[in-house]
């Protein structure tokens, strides 16, 4: 979704929940790149399974925002 949308749709609280378990800013200037904001990893990689092989997952711990 755009940037507007994603202001719009979350919060500061949904920012936190979603990022919980990941060190990062969580206030109202990044909420636009809370990870509701964009489309599943899992929809993404099944749409391309023609195209890649998965050999490996990786978790997010930390996100640096300028």
């Amino acid at each position: 979704m755009s940037r507007n949308e994603a202001r719009r749709r979350f919060g500061t609280a949904d920012l936190r929940r979603q990022t919980e378990g990941v060190e990062c800013r969580k206030d109202s200037g990044v909420v636009d790149e809370i990870p509701g904001a964009y489309k599943p990893i899992e929809r993404v990689m099944a749409d391309q399974s023609d195209l890649v092989e998965i050999v490996a997952e990786l978790k997010q711990v930390l996100c640096v925002k300028g």
